[in-house]
Formats: C-alpha cells, sequence, structure tokens
C-alpha cells in the first residue's frame, strides 16, 4: 500500500489513498484532531506585552480546526490538557473574579463552540486545587478522561482505590463510508497525567489523591476497552516522548506507551514541542514522515495553540463487522511560519472564539494595567542565562525580604537566608519574542505577572552548604561543555534544558566553570560524579561550609522535588507560605514604590584561557542593551529569528 509525504497544508493529499473495493466491503476515513497545552490562550493575545500576538490562541488555532474538518467526513477532536491555568486570563478568573458553582470557564465558552468531543486532563490543571478543577471542568460538554489519578482512602490496600475521574470513555460515533453509507462505531478514549503531579502539586493534592505509573495503568485498562468493544482506541497522555527504559512512575511515558497493545493512535503533549518534526529524527523506533512511534500515529501539536494535531485512520470493515486499520499518518499543522526575522501568520482568529471569551478577556486586560510602582532602570531577561540579571535579582530580593521578616523571633531567627530564582521567560522554544523587557518607569501587574509567570506559592527549605552546591550543580547543567582547545564555534546553552530550571542563588557568590563536564545530566542524574562546576562557592566572602544550615527560598515546585535537584524532595520544607511567589513581588514594589533592580554580580562564569568563541541566541533586539560592562558581542543573524552573540571567556 502507497503512503503519500506528509504536507504542512490542510488538503486532501494528507489523506492515504484509498483500497480498492476489490480490498474491502467497506472503507471509511476517520480524522482525529488535537489540542495540547494551550494554557487560556484563547485569543490571539500576549498579555505580557499587552498586544495581539499571532503565534498564539486557540482563535487561530480554530480556523485550522474547521478547515480539517470541512475535508474530512469523519472526525473527533480532544484536548490533551493544561488547559485552564498558564496566562493571567487563567488567574484573573482563578485568583481575581472567581470561578463560582455554575459559571462557565472562559475556556469552555470557546472550546464548547468547537464541539471537542473529549478531553484529557494535564498537571497544571491541579494548580489551583481540585475544588477549582470540579467547578471549572463542570463547564465542559464534552467527557473528560484520566486513568491513572485516584482518590487517597488512607489505606494501604491499592486493590480498592476508586478512580478520581472518569478513567476512559468508549464513544459511540457513526462514519460515513466511502460507499455512503452509515456505519457505527465504538472509540474508546483514555487519558493520563505526569504522577509527578504529587510533587508538582503537593500541598493541593497530598491526602486527597495518589498517581499511578501511566505504562502499568495503560496494560490494565486498554484490554477492558476492548472488552467493552472499543474499535479503536486513542491514548491522550500529558506526557513528553521519552526513552525505551523501563522507568518507574516516568513522567515522559509516550514512547513506551505506544507500545502497549491495542492503541491505535497517541495523542500527547506536556513538553511543549511538535511531533512529528526533525527534533525526533533518528530516534528508534520513530517515522518524522509518516508520523509515528513504534508503528502507532502520533502527534504532540506543540503549545499555546501554534499547531493543530491530525491523525488521519483508513479503516475498512469486515464482514464479521470488525474495523480495521489499513493504514495511517500523523501531522502538525502550524498557524505561524518563520520567514528570516518575520512571523508570517497562516491563518486569521476565528470571530466566534474572540466572541466567547472578549468579557474575561477585556477584564483581564485592565487588571493587567494596574500600576503596582516604578523602577529607575529597565528590567529585561535578554542576558539572563550568561550573567547576573536584574529580572532575577529583583525576585529573589522579594523573596529573601519576605522570609527574613517571617522568621523574626522564631526557632529560624538569626540563620543566614539565600533566595533562588530562575528566568522564565529566556527565548528557547516559544521564540525570540520570549523575554521580559520591562522599560524605565510605572510598573504594571502585566510587567510582574511577567517577571514570574507561575502560579507557584512561596516556600523555603533548610538545607546545609553542601546541599547549596549541588543545587548550583544541577542548575549548571543548562550548558554544553566548551572545548578550551577548540578555535571553531562553540554554542554554550542547551535548547532543550527549561530555563526555569537554571536557578541562580542570591546571598553566595559563585563561578561555573564550563571547561568541565556537567556533574548532572538533563533529567538530574548523576553523570561526571568527578566533576564541579561551581567553583570558589562563597558566603560572607568565606569558602562555604558544607555543614552550615541555610535558609533557601524558592516555590513549591522546586521545594517539593521539580526539576529533580538533589537534596529537594519535600522533606526540608520549614515554610509553606500562603502567597504566591508573584504576590510577594508584588507587594514588594508595592511597598517600596520606587525600585532600582541592578543585579549584584554575585555568580559569573570562571574565564577559559584561550577564550574560545562561545556562542549563545538571545533575541534581536537585545543588541541594544549590551552596555560597555558586559563580556558580550553581537555577532549577527541566527536561526528561527534569534540573533547570535558572543560570550567573552577570558
Amino acid at each position: 500500500m502507497r503512503t503519500l509525504p506528509r504536507t504542512a497544508a490542510l488538503g486532501a493529499a494528507l489523506f492515504l489513498p484509498w483500497l480498492s473495493t476489490a480490498d474491502a466491503q467497506t472503507q471509511a476515513r476517520l480524522r482525529v484532531l488535537e489540542t495540547t497545552d494551550l494554557h487560556v490562550h484563547m485569543a490571539d493575545y500576549d498579555y505580557y506585552q499587552d498586544k495581539s500576538a499571532a503565534t498564539l490562541g486557540l482563535a487561530r488555532t480554530a480556523t485550522l480546526i474547521e478547515r480539517a474538518r470541512a475535508e474530512a467526513p469523519n472526525v473527533l477532536l480532544i484536548d490533551n490538557g493544561d488547559l485552564i491555568q498558564g496566562n493571567p486570563l487563567g488567574d484573573y478568573v482563578a485568583k481575581e473574579r472567581g470561578l463560582n458553582p455554575g459559571d462557565v470557564h472562559p475556556v469552555y465558552k470557546a472550546m464548547n463552540l468547537l464541539r471537542y468531543d473529549a478531553g484529557n486532563i494535564g498537571n497544571h490543571e491541579f494548580n489551583y486545587g481540585l475544588d477549582y478543577l470540579v467547578r471549572a471542568l463542570s463547564g465542559a460538554r464534552f467527557p473528560y478522561v484520566n486513568a491513572n489519578v485516584y482518590r487517597d482512602d488512607g489505606d494501604a490496600d491499592p486493590a480498592n482505590d476508586k478512580p478520581y475521574f472518569t478513567q476512559y470513555t468508549l464513544l459511540d460515533r457513526t462514519l460515513t463510508t466511502e460507499e455512503r453509507t452509515r456505519e457505527d462505531i465504538k472509540i474508546g478514549i483514555i487519558g493520563f497525567v505526569p504522577p509527578q503531579i504529587m510533587i508538582w502539586d503537593r500541598t493541593n493534592l497530598t491526602g486527597k489523591v495518589t498517581a499511578r505509573d501511566i505504562l502499568e495503568t495503560a496494560q490494565a485498562l486498554v484490554p477492558q476497552m476492548r472488552a467493552q468493544g472499543a474499535d479503536l482506541v486513542i491514548a491522550v497522555p500529558h506526557s513528553g516522548l521519552g526513552t525505551a527504559v523501563a522507568e518507574k512512575l516516568q513522567e515522559n511515558a509516550t514512547y513506551r506507551l505506544a507500545g502497549v497493545g491495542g492503541i491505535d493512535a497517541v495523542l500527547f503533549g506536556h513538553s511543549h514541542l511538535v511531533f512529528p518534526s526533525e527534533t525526533f529524527a533518528g530516534i528508534d523506533g520513530v517515522d518524522i514522515a509518516k508520523g509515528k512511534i513504534n508503528g502507532v500515529p502520533a502527534t504532540m501539536p506543540g503549545f499555546w495553540g501554534s499547531h493543530l494535531g491530525v491523525v488521519d485512520f483508513r479503516l475498512s470493515r469486515r464482514a464479521d463487522r470488525v474495523w480495521q486499520v489499513i493504514e495511517s499518518s500523523a501531522a502538525a499543522l502550524p498557524i505561524t511560519r518563520r520567514e528570516g526575522n518575520a512571523t508570517v501568520a497562516l491563518v486569521e482568529p476565528d470571530a466566534r472564539i474572540l466572541a466567547a471569551v472578549n468579557e474575561e478577556h477585556e477584564a483581564t486586560i485592565a487588571w493587567m494595567r494596574k500600576a503596582v510602582g516604578q523602577t529607575d532602570a529597565p528590567i529585561h531577561s535578554y542576558f539572563a542565562l550568561v550573567q547576573d540579571d536584574p529580572s532575577i535579582q529583583i525576585v529573589t530580593n522579594a523573596q529573601k525580604e519576605y522570609v527574613e521578616r517571617l522568621i523574626r523571633g522564631t526557632e529560624y531567627d538569626g540563620l543566614p537566608v539565600l533566595s533562588a530564582g530562575a528566568p522564565f521567560k529566556a527565548g528557547g522554544l516559544p521564540g525570540p519574542e520570549y523575554y521580559t523587557n520591562i522599560p524605565q518607569g510605572e510598573i504594571a501587574l502585566k510587567n510582574v505577572a511577567d517577571l514570574y509567570i507561575y502560579p507557584n506559592t512561596l516556600q523555603a527549605v533548610l538545607i546545609t552548604g553542601a546541599t547549596v552546591r549541588e543545587w548550583l550543580e544541577r542548575s549548571a547543567g543548562i550548558f554544553y561543555q566548551i572545548d578550551a582547545n577548540k578555535r571553531e564555534e562553540q554554542p554554550l546553552i542547551n535548547p532543550f534544558f527549561p530555563a526555569y530550571n537554571f536557578d541562580v542563588i542570591d546571598g553566595v557568590t559563585y563561578q561555573i566553570d564550563v571547561s568541565q563536564p556537567s556533574r548532572y545530566d538533563p533529567r538530574g542524574i548523576m553523570a561526571s560524579p568527578e566533576s564541579h562546576r561551581i567553583q570558589d562557592l562563597r558566603f560572607a566572602g568565606k569558602p562555604i561550609d558544607p555543614q552550615q544550615k541555610f535558609i533557601v527560598v524558592t516555590n513549591n515546585y522546586r521545594a517539593s522535588g521539580g526539576g529533580a535537584f538533589p537534596g529537594l524532595d519535600g522533606k526540608n520544607i520549614i515554610i509553606e507560605a500562603p502567597d504566591e511567589n508573584r504576590t510577594v513581588l508584588a507587594n514588594y514594589i508595592l511597598n517600596n514604590k520606587r525600585i532600582n533592580p541592578s543585579a549584584d554580580s554575585n555568580w559569573g562564569f570562571a574565564p577559559i584561557a584561550g577564550n574560545p568563541l562561545v556562542t549563545f541566541d538571545s533575541a534581536p533586539a537585545a543588541e541594544k542593551a549590551i552596555t560597555g560592562k558586559m563580556p558580550i558581542q553581537f555577532i549577527g543573524p541566527s536561526d528561527k529569528g534569534f540573533a547570535k552573540y558572543r560570550l567573552l571567556m577570558n
């Protein structure tokens, strides 16, 4: 059977050719569409920059959805979670306006219009708590599934555990066949979430639910779905690709999930990547031409509505009325493309979606424009990954002041307080516009949210100087190793290492020696036990005492083990503040009224002999932010709209 090549454009060519009528009695086409990681981006609008944005928004993805539907006789539309949290619109509804019983969340005002067939629960769905999640889901006019989250009944017997959500659904649909007849089919949809929600949202979930292994859950339930009459089974894991290596409670389990017998397609997400794409070329068992993993069609359509996932099936129904998959393929269709430094919109927004969310959208804009203070200097994150940066400094200053005030008169009074922060907007996968850039002058709530984009709550841990060092070693894994003897260009930053895992710890001073291999691999596993990138680590001007106790201020994600940082597993938390980190930041600015967010240069890179050609990407606009004191030189244009810069290492 011949297979057509993939295409980025919608059209009849996306479908595979038909079998002749001699090959099967009844034939039908089925198209399955996926959205994922929308993170409340309904309108094509960047609330941080306070302007329209063609690169995001379900309103634009909706145009692709309707085009895809128009081409296919039979279509399902499924969302894969991380839906109700992730931008100021989500925070406005959850924190400012509130969501009362009977209210319809704006995401469902939009999605109900698009007639979704099913949805899965993502890990960020739990960020506002279970009660809020249940209220939000009540507005969806389509079923939700999740198979691996169970009620915590308090006993030690997993056999009597009850699932918290509906584990899977069997959709009864009628297909229009090639012969223009109508034939029934039963399509099973099963969803999964990373078990790590029990770490990431420990405060919201402990004692209420438990989470089980994705693969083991699928192996138990997919045969059950088949036994109940499912003709097709579509797995919807909010989980990245991962590897073929067996790991208990694996966060990114899609590769192995695709090998579970009885699964016909995998709609995945969580990693904010695009599948199929060249990013995944060369992986055993992955066919990016056909969009398959271990022979199973699969899609991961980016994030914030950047792509639409499309899986096309060609089915035949035998005389015994059993449906068979004759052929399948998958693609991820974009809403924009890059042409040099320009972003070209491929679709216009769907006016119905914009109208559906307009009330909450306008209220969010007005809320975000509220002033909280003044800054005497610009704040940007263009160089936050290569030098100490004011966009992190202002956060760590606010956190440190908050905790020092909190511990006065307690058993912890007098212990040194350090403060950890990371650059949340530092380019990378979201593109060359994804940086904080706040001009000198008024600071509004939109700027505070731009500096701290997640609704994390402030927490503090009690650790030793030795753990402080290991914490920084893990952070330093974002950098590639630099060879001092090479004369050719060497990139410094691993683009697949999340910037939010590059923690800077203020209150100590240190250098990072990138001529050494990383002590930890990108997953946080010890890789080079003899290597130490963190050099000259000092507290109060003296080499740090490995046994000295420190309070380190961070957030609930990191303190509970998020990011796989050594020594952080939730057991050494001493402060669980009721306030979000960005609320702490906003109050810090309100109380001070005027701030000077200059960085204190507490960290930098150890010199490398010969000053090799070390480069990194940042925004083209970052060229104008270079000052004479910075060891940074502009080189020229880079890929995907970025610009290339040199970091001087002498």
